[in-house]
C-alpha cells in the first residue's frame, strides 16, 4: 500500500487543502443505513460504535467476563451449604450374620440418605478474593480488546479517505495529461513539436492510469479490513461519510498534545497493575495452607428391607458433626509454595516498575513523534503548493512553446516528487495521532 500511495500521492495535497468540492460527490451518500439494504454509510465514530457491538474478537471479550463471573460465583458456592442425596441397592444373596443368640437374615434393602455439608477454609476466602480480581482483569482486557480494534478502524478509516481521494485526483490528473498529450500530438502533426514529447506524455498517462487502477485495488483490500474489523457483511458496500479534516486536523492534534499521561487510564498498565495484585494474593493464598479447616455436616439415612423378617440396623437415622482438618507438617512442601508465590510477586513487581518507566519513556517519543510529525506535514504542505503553481505555470509555457517537455517533464517530476513527500508526511501524522491517542486512551 505505501508503494501505491508513494507513486500514486500526485494531487492529493491539492483536495486537503483546497478541495473540499473534490469531496462533496463522495459525500453526497446518506449518514445513515442507505436507501439500499446493501449500503452502510459511516462516519468514523459510527464505525467504531458498530464494531463494539458487532466485532466478534470483541464479543469473545466479553464472553471471558461471563465466564470470569460464573468461576466467582463457583468460588463463593464452595463455601455455602451443599446437600446430596443418595438411593442406594444392597443384595447380600441371602447371607446370614452368625451372632450369639443364633443367625441373623441379611435381606436385599434400600438406602436412602440425605447429606448436607459446609465447609470453610482460609484457601477459599482468598480464592473468593481472586476470583474477584480474575474478573476485574477480563473487564480491563475487553476495554483493551476495544481499544485494539477502535484504534485500527480509525487508521483504516483515515487511509481509505485518503487513497479515495487519490483515485479522484489521478483520474483528474490522467484526463489533464491526455488532454495535454492530445495537444501535442497535434503539434507533432504540424512540425512544431517533436514526436519524443509526445512519447514522453503518452507514457505519463499509461502510468497514471496504472497507478489509479492500483490504488483502486488497494482501496478495496482496506474495505475489507472495514468489513472484519466492523463485523459488517461482506455482500454490504461500506460508504465513508467523513473527510480527512473532519477527523485528524490540527485543533484535533493541539487538543492531543494538551492531554497529560495518566497511567491508571492506561490499560497496559491497569493489565499489569492487576496482574501483580493476582501474585500478591497468590503469596497469601500459599500462606493459608497453614490455616485449619473447618466442615459442619448433618446426614440423614432410611433403609428400606426387602423382607419382613427380623432383621438389626445399627445405622442411626440421623448425624451431625464438626470436622477440624489442622495442618501438621508437610515436609516442607507449603513452606516451598510460599517461598515460590514471593519470587513470582518480587518479579511482578519490577515487570510493573518497569511497564511505567516504559510507558513514560514511550509518552514522551510519541509525543516528539507528532510535533515532528505535524511540523514536517506543514512544511511539506507548502512546498507542494509551489510546485504545483509552479507546474501550472510551466503547462502554460508549454502550451505556448516557451519552454521544452524536458522542462515541463523536469517541472512534473519536482511536483510528484514533492506530493510523495507530503503524502508520506501525512501518513506519518495520522500514524503518530492515532498511537499516541492509543497510549492516552483518549
Amino acid at each position: 500500500m505505501k508503494s501505491v500511495i508513494k507513486k500514486g500521492g500526485c494531487l492529493l495535497a491539492i483536495t486537503l487543502m483546497m478541495g473540499s468540492s473534490l469531496h462533496a460527490q463522495m459525500n453526497d451518500a446518506p449518514t445513515t443505513a442507505s436507501d439500499s439494504a446493501h449500503v452502510m454509510s459511516f462516519t468514523l465514530d459510527e464505525a467504531k460504535k458498530y464494531a463494539l457491538e458487532h466485532n466478534r474478537t470483541i464479543q469473545n471479550a466479553s464472553y471471558d467476563v461471563k465466564k470470569a463471573e460464573a468461576d466467582r460465583w463457583k468460588a463463593i458456592a464452595s463455601m455455602l451449604l451443599q446437600v446430596n442425596g443418595n438411593v442406594d441397592y444392597y443384595n447380600m444373596f441371602d447371607y446370614e450374620m452368625s451372632m450369639a443368640g443364633g443367625k441373623i437374615p441379611m435381606p436385599p434393602y434400600f438406602d436412602f440418605g440425605i447429606k448436607a455439608s459446609a465447609t470453610v477454609s482460609g484457601s477459599q476466602i482468598i480464592g473468593v478474593k481472586l476470583a474477584n480480581m480474575a474478573r476485574d482483569l477480563s473487564q480491563v482486557a475487553v476495554a483493551k480488546t476495544d481499544q485494539v480494534i477502535t484504534s485500527n478502524i480509525e487508521t483504516s478509516y483515515i487511509n481509505i479517505l485518503a487513497l479515495e481521494t487519490m483515485t479522484r485526483l489521478l483520474e483528474q490528473g490522467m484526463l489533464n495529461l491526455d488532454s495535454l498529450y492530445k495537444m501535442t500530438l497535434n503539434a507533432v502533426r504540424v512540425g512544431a513539436a517533436e514526436q519524443n514529447a509526445a512519447d514522453q506524455i503518452a507514457v505519463q498517462v499509461a502510468m497514471m492510469k496504472s497507478q489509479v487502477n492500483s490504488t483502486q485495488r488497494t482501496i478495496e483490500v482496506m474495505y475489507n479490513s472495514i468489513h472484519l474489523l466492523t463485523g459488517v457483511p461482506a455482500d454490504v458496500n461500506i460508504v465513508l461519510s467523513q473527510k480527512i479534516e473532519d477527523v485528524v486536523n490540527a485543533a484535533s492534534i493541539m487538543e492531543l498534545m494538551g492531554s497529560d499521561l495518566n497511567l491508571y487510564n492506561n490499560y497496559d498498565y491497569q493489565l499489569k497493575a492487576q496482574s501483580t495484585e493476582l501474585s500478591k494474593k497468590q503469596v497469601t493464598l500459599s500462606k493459608m495452607a497453614y490455616v485449619p479447616s473447618l466442615t459442619v455436616f448433618y446426614a440423614w439415612d432410611k433403609k428400606e428391607y426387602c423382607s419382613d423378617e427380623a432383621t438389626m440396623n445399627m445405622t442411626p437415622p440421623n448425624t451431625f458433626g464438626l470436622t477440624l482438618n489442622v495442618p501438621i507438617w508437610s515436609s516442607g512442601s507449603r513452606y516451598a509454595d510460599v517461598k515460590g508465590a514471593k519470587i513470582e510477586y518480587a518479579k511482578a513487581q519490577n515487570e510493573l516498575e518497569d511497564t511505567e518507566l516504559q510507558l513514560k519513556i514511550q509518552e514522551k517519543q510519541l509525543r516528539y513523534n507528532l510535533v515532528s510529525a505535524f511540523e514536517n506535514y506543514q512544511i511539506q504542505n507548502e512546498n507542494m503548493e509551489v510546485m504545483q503553481r509552479v507546474f501550472k505555470s510551466n503547462t502554460e509555457k508549454f502550451k505556448y512553446g516557451t519552454i521544452s517537455s524536458m522542462d515541463l517533464t523536469r517541472s512534473s517530476t519536482d511536483l510528484v516528487n514533492a506530493q510523495n513527500t507530503y503524502v508520506s508526511a501525512l501518513v506519518d501524522m495520522i500514524t503518530a495521532h492515532v498511537e499516541l491517542k492509543k497510549l492516552l486512551n483518549k
